[in-house]
């Protein structure tokens, strides 16, 4: 499967596609009405020009070997500094972990793309990206068609809220 796919970093050049990834990711679950959704990849291009001009965001696009004009899957992460703070580790124990967090967003896979392995592989390329630059944390949302891939790869449900008033 790996050698089927071909990953590459993203660039200012790709906005649209990404933008277009991030659009479609949150009106396939249903929390993007019809109505809004060329005005949301509208802001999402916009925002994460801003993003990638100040290296914020960091993305990988996902194409086949035999067409690698053809972007079939994306995932990137936003960048940010947290202060120290208590996580637990795989065998249980805490860790206190500062500096550069990553925030997976915008995976997404084209639907007749998807149970291939390509978000698998996306995910791990980001896995290993952030142990070689030194990423302190990685953290995601993730939807219910998601989850148990981020499970199977090590991902843990934590206490994290989102204010709504």
């Amino acid at each position: 499967m790996p050698g089927q796919f071909k990953i590459r970093l993203a660039s200012r050049a790709d906005l649209d596609v990404i933008s277009d990834h991030r659009a479609r990711m949150f009106a396939d679950m249903g929390e993007l009405p019809p109505e809004k959704f060329e005005s949301f990849r509208a802001q999402s291009k916009e925002a994460l020009r801003s993003m990638l001009e100040h290296d914020q965001y960091v993305g990988w696009l996902v194409s086949p070997q035999n067409a690698p004009e053809k972007i079939v899957a994306g995932a990137g992460v936003t960048l940010r500094r947290v202060a120290p703070h208590p996580q637990q580790n795989s065998t249980g124990q805490f860790d206190i972990v500062s500096g550069r967090q990553a925030i997976i967003q915008n995976v997404y896979t084209d639907p007749e793309w998807r149970r291939q392995g390509v978000g698998t592989l996306l995910m791990k390329e980001i896995i290993a990206w952030s142990e070689k630059t030194g990423i302190a944390s990685l953290v995601l949302h993730a939807s219910e068609e998601g989850r148990p891939l981020y499970e199977k790869l090590g991902f843990v449900t934590t206490t994290e809220m989102r204010f709504k008033g």
